[in-house]
């Protein structure tokens, strides 16, 4: 029996990776798609496959150029023959305070956050659809309630809530399309000081960040959850609802 597939875009590290090992434990094989991490990448498949021969390759292209989108799908499809996942997952994420954003930011926070999903999903609609497959999206909870100076990111990644829901309902009843909006899972790579990390963990209800695996098990869930399509599932410890009081 042909093993199911799941590409994950951005998987290389952090919480990709983290998915990436999820799903093969679960049997399928992987697509690991990485642009400039090709050392962890690599270091992955051979991880992967040390675990079960011939179960992971990896794929290399830009996801914010326009032009590669085609081909990184075509490869993507190659490699096993079949796609039955895409996650969307590959995001750039960076401070673009008003006055300062160019075009090169627009093109690298849209480009990822965005755009690569849209197209990606269109290239592998047809065999998503044949399959029964699944897309999950990778959004963020600042797509509903923007983080200051970070007006492209969330722009970018309310795109890609309205995107979802969207594709839920013109690819339905084949294909499934659902999100996951992470919280606080992992620091930044640009580091925070002290201050800053402890104001975050005060507006976390369960005071502490997430994992990679919380993330990874909710995309699992997703997937292996048939009559569920269309929504955009919070993994934030509680910190979409607010300010919390002690009183």
């Amino acid at each position: 029996m042909t093993s199911k597939v799941a590409f994950i875009t951005g998987s290389a590290k952090r919480i990709g990776a983290c998915t990436a090992k999820r799903l093969h434990k679960a049997g399928y094989n992987i697509v690991i798609h990485c642009n400039s991490s090709v050392a962890a990448a690599d270091e992955l498949k051979q991880t992967l496959n040390n675990l079960r021969p011939e179960s992971a390759v990896v794929i290399q292209g830009n996801l914010t150029d326009y032009e590669q989108l085609p081909s990184i799908a075509e490869k993507a499809k190659s490699a096993f023959g079949r796609i039955d996942v895409l996650v969307n997952n590959a995001s750039a994420f960076y401070p673009t305070p008003i006055g300062t954003v160019t075009l090169s930011d627009w093109n690298q926070l849209i480009g990822s956050n965005a755009q690569a999903p849209l197209f990606l999903s269109q290239r592998l609609k047809d065999e998503l659809t044949m399959n029964n497959g699944v897309i999950i999206n990778m959004t963020d909870i600042h797509a509903a309630k923007p983080l200051a100076s970070h007006t492209v990111y969330c722009m970018a990644k309310s795109a890609l809530v309205t995107m979802t829901q969207s594709l839920a309902k013109e690819l339905a009843p084949n294909v499934r399309v659902n999100a996951v909006s992470p919280g606080a899972i992992l620091w930044p790579e640009q580091p925070l000081n002290e201050d800053d990390k402890n104001q975050i963990l005060s507006e976390i209800p369960l005071n502490r960040l997430g994992t990679e695996a919380d993330i990874a098990d909710t995309i699992h869930f997703l997937i292996t959850a048939p009559y569920i399509t269309g929504q955009i599932i919070a993994v934030d410890g509680g910190r979409s609802l607010g300010a919390t009081s002690k009183a």
